[in-house]
């Protein structure tokens, strides 16, 4: 599924990793997180002009054709105010300004708001979401985004076209094969109809992915819950590791079609705001299109498990 090529420089060890199927590439260096450049989280100041807070969601937001906003629990959808797809919708996930730590109902609702707005919508949806200024959120208050577009993400359409030459040459789905390459794997985190790995070439530090037993969004419903409970232990692994940032985002297929491909979910995590305005991203990432990785997949699987099943004291 993937090539490591190992390169040693001075006293470093350095993988430079590159993904089949894509042709996706990155570099892995774990001797930068020596540089220790994350800081400790420390929650946003109240923000009194907040547009997504209850005193505000309701006048300060835009409204779809029929004059409504989309409420299910505490989560309102409407549409982007300042939208870069065909459609763009946002979903305020809670009430709670600064929520740190998200509950199952919370979520549930969110998403499914973000469902419900892509009802009679054309086009290659996804859901994604920013959290926090230091992974591109420019508003603090949590919230989805669902976009369509006439054109799938540039990701999703690399595994679309490489998905129909896999399935031509091989016979089977390349998802079908990943996962039961994976499933050996020190990769492997949880899941088996929903199945969670570390991504053997990251896309981003602490890359996870969850490959989904649907195509479409219209048939995700059934597995929102299932979905929402991994995505939750994903959140509280990051906690622990002491990272709150983060960029997720849902990819899905135009319609059902034979073509082999699968709906996935990518959730990268990012270093915590901070005062300097350090990012973990740079030239290598928006320029050259290769992430500099500071964590290898593997180590990650490794520190899951640890974190979920302890060592006995026995």
């Amino acid at each position: 599924m993937f090539s490591v090529t190992e390169v040693t420089v001075g006293e470093n060890r350095l993988e430079l990793r590159e993904e089949l199927l894509t042709g996706h590439r990155c570099k892995i260096a774990p001797a930068r997180l020596n540089r220790r450049l994350d800081t400790v989280y420390r929650p946003p100041p109240p923000a009194p002009d907040c547009p997504f807070c209850p005193d505000k969601v309701f006048s300060a937001t835009p409204t779809f054709g029929g004059g409504d906003r989309i409420r299910i629990g505490e989560s309102v959808t409407f549409p982007n105010l300042f939208p870069f797809a065909e459609w763009h919708t946002v979903t305020v996930i809670t009430a709670r300004h600064d929520a740190g730590v998200f509950s199952r109902t919370e979520l549930l609702d969110a998403f499914s708001g973000q469902l419900r707005a892509f009802t009679g919508i054309e086009g290659y949806k996804s859901i994604n979401w920013n959290y926090l200024p230091s992974a591109g959120a420019s508003i603090v208050h949590p919230h989805l985004q669902g976009l369509a577009d006439r054109r799938p993400p540039a990701i999703a359409e690399s595994y679309l076209l490489g998905g129909v030459r896999y399935l031509i040459r091989n016979g089977c789905t390349y998802w079908d094969a990943l996962a039961a390459s994976e499933c050996n794997s020190p990769r492997y985190l949880f899941g088996d109809e929903l199945f969670w790995y570390a991504h053997h070439v990251p896309l981003g530090e602490r890359e996870v992915r969850c490959i989904l037993p649907v195509s479409t969004c219209e048939e995700f419903p059934p597995y929102l819950e299932s979905f929402v409970d991994g995505l939750l232990r994903i959140l509280s692994f990051y906690r622990e590791l002491g990272t709150y940032a983060f960029n997720m985002s849902l990819f899905f297929d135009k319609r059902k079609n034979p073509n082999g491909f699968t709906s996935f979910c990518s959730i990268i995590s990012r270093i915590n705001p901070n005062a300097s305005s350090i990012s973990d991203t740079a030239f290598m990432e928006r320029l050259h299109l290769e992430p500099v990785i500071l964590t290898l997949p593997e180590d990650l699987g490794r520190d899951f498990r640890d974190r979920e099943c302890p060592p006995s004291e026995d």
